[in-house]
């Protein structure tokens, strides 16, 4: 499928020169422009990462290994100001090792709380599926709550707070999938595709003249965007209009997911409301005080395909759930 059938290419239509503009807009489109100097052809991406930022939310990344997710997370950090921390998920891993744990001080005969990679702004958890449930499970607090409770005390999460999981989708030996529960607490579910040809050629080139992904300072990353600039956006993305007729629409489409035959599982009043909030930081980044039909359209997939389950038979007969979200797409009256 392509870029643009999956949902997530028109993310890469981004327009700088719209009259809808602040300060704040502004910084986070340099954004993009700053990590397109490390990261080769993956805006779609890049502009999903920022819209779960603007909606309070988190991703999980889906692709093969070597497509620049690592990269991709520590320039979107650098460009943004932002403190990123990488944890490699792993079957042995236990959940102190990401939430923190108590630590016995000899010296002064007493516990002290030893922070987790956990405690950052933006944390890559590397193949998640590839630990056991026990330590998937120690993120949903943070996730939900963004804040670690160990021995009884509850300690917040620094702000802002992000999530990116990533997820090979062609190996699965070894790995434990994530519960549904679980996946309903990522904000969206990107694909990050291989490149295309021409992207591919910038890539090689761009390591023949000596680029290094471990110094991005090298290649001209620099911060254009911090946390105040993402504060002021998320105010800024509440004023966006949402009318009665957008909102029945929304709905529609929720309620269609649940009565497909394909699915066994159709998506919760959760999901909805992260189509809702999602589409307002779309329009607001394209310019926009008020969302329009095209803006669910856009992040009706990201949204949502990770939301539903196929039926074992569907399964069998080789369907997806790109498909059958697009005949949804497709069928659900467009609010005139």
């Amino acid at each position: 499928m392509s870029e643009q059938g999956s949902g997530q290419g028109v993310l890469n239509s981004v327009d700088p020169s719209s009259p809808f503009d602040d300060g704040a807009r502004q910084a986070l489109l340099a954004v993009r422009r700053e990590v397109a100097k490390a990261v080769v052809g993956q805006d779609a991406t890049v502009t999903g990462l920022l819209i779960a930022l603007l909606s309070q939310g988190h991703v999980l990344l889906e692709g093969v290994p070597g497509v620049a997710k690592t990269l991709l997370v520590r320039a979107l950090s650098s460009a943004l100001s932002l403190e990123t921390k990488r944890v490699q998920f792993t079957p042995d891993l236990m959940p102190g090792d990401v939430t923190g744990s108590l630590v016995y001080d000899s010296r002064t005969s007493e516990f002290s709380f030893r922070e987790g990679p956990v405690f950052t702004n933006l944390l890559l958890a590397d193949e998640i599926n590839r630990t056991p449930p026990k330590t998937q499970a120690s993120l949903l607090e943070a996730m939900e709550e963004r804040q670690v409770s160990v021995d009884g005390v509850s300690r917040r999460l620094p702000a802002p707070f992000l999530v990116a999981a990533t997820q090979n989708p062609v190996e699965y030996e070894g790995t434990y999938p994530l519960p549904e529960a679980q996946l309903d607490r990522f904000l969206l579910k990107l694909t990050m595709p291989l490149p295309a040809r021409g992207e591919e050629i910038e890539v090689i080139r761009r390591h023949a003249a000596g680029f290094d992904p471990r110094d991005l300072s090298a290649a001209g990353v620099r911060a254009v965007a911090g946390a105040g600039d993402l504060e002021r956006a998320r105010d800024a993305v509440t004023r966006v209009a949402v009318e009665p007729e957008i909102i029945g629409y929304i709905v529609d489409l929720v309620r269609a997911t649940r009565a497909a035959p394909s699915f066994q599982l159709g998506v919760s009043p959760r999901g909805a409301t992260a189509l809702l909030n999602t589409s307002r930081s779309w329009a607001w980044l394209s310019g926009r005080p008020f969302v329009t039909p095209d803006d669910v359209k856009v992040l009706a997939l990201p949204c949502l395909r990770h939301r539903v389950a196929l039926q074992p038979e569907a399964q069998m007969d080789g369907v997806r759930v790109d498909d059958v979200l697009g005949s949804i797409l497709t069928s659900v009256p467009v609010p005139r």
